[in-house]
């Protein structure tokens, strides 16, 4: 009986182990480095050491002078990719960057990985400004496609109305930050104010980060 026992005890003692030590979903969120190869091979060798799920790119991918191969390092190494347009991103060149890498626009499509959803909003052709009520009304049909999923992250390349990147004096969203209220995702990413890579905030449950050109690791 007592051999039994501490078995029982030992067995227990491993799915609680096991419960706490389950695997989360890693990303690498990074934005507006606007052509700049470099770059994105420092950042793929980053999601590489880091072993990310999954790399997302808050827009301002290119410049007035695309560079050759600019997402090529990411794929050379295997990794999954999504990506909002920024405002110096041209919808052509999204889309024939999303056909030539077989990467995902979530300006377009929600996107499902495992047990996390990815909606989201773009702004390409030198859109400074989203229209509320579309705005809000495609984060809303793209999230009850994901709701029930465990995880959810939504991205922008304009920040939401109301956060730490109005430091700036460009004002953001209302209607990110009517679906970061409404929805609370677990994870808010956006970039735009390049001043502004690395800050971070919560609103509710939702973690707020502004993102850039170095790259930020986040867990869920």
């Amino acid at each position: 009986m007592k051999l039994q026992k501490e078995k029982a005890q030992k067995s227990s003692k491993a799915e609680t182990l096991g419960l706490k030590e389950k695997k989360k979903f890693k990303i690498l969120a990074a934005g507006d480095f606007h052509g700049d190869s470099s770059a994105t091979k420092k950042l793929a060798e980053k999601a590489a050491k880091e072993k990310v799920d999954l790399v997302i790119l808050t827009g301002d991918i290119t410049s007035p002078v695309e560079t050759k191969n600019l997402l090529k390092p990411f794929i050379d190494r295997g990794e999954k990719v999504v990506f909002v347009p920024g405002n110096w991103d041209s919808s052509e060149t999204m889309d024939f960057f999303s056909h030539l890498y077989g990467i995902k626009n979530v300006g377009e499509h929600y996107v499902k990985y495992d047990n996390v959803g990815i909606f989201g909003v773009g702004s390409p052709d030198w859109q400074m400004e989203l229209d509320d009520k579309k705005t809000y009304e495609k984060l809303k049909r793209d999230f009850e496609k994901i709701k029930d999923l465990e995880k959810k992250i939504l991205i922008s390349h304009l920040h939401a109305a109301g956060t730490k990147s109005e430091f700036s004096g460009v004002p953001g969203s209302p209607a990110l930050r009517r679906a970061i209220e409404k929805f609370q995702p677990d994870v808010f990413l956006s970039g735009h104010i390049h001043e502004g890579e690395g800050l971070y905030e919560k609103i509710g449950k939702t973690r707020v980060f502004n993102v850039g050109k170095k790259g930020t690791i986040i867990e869920l």
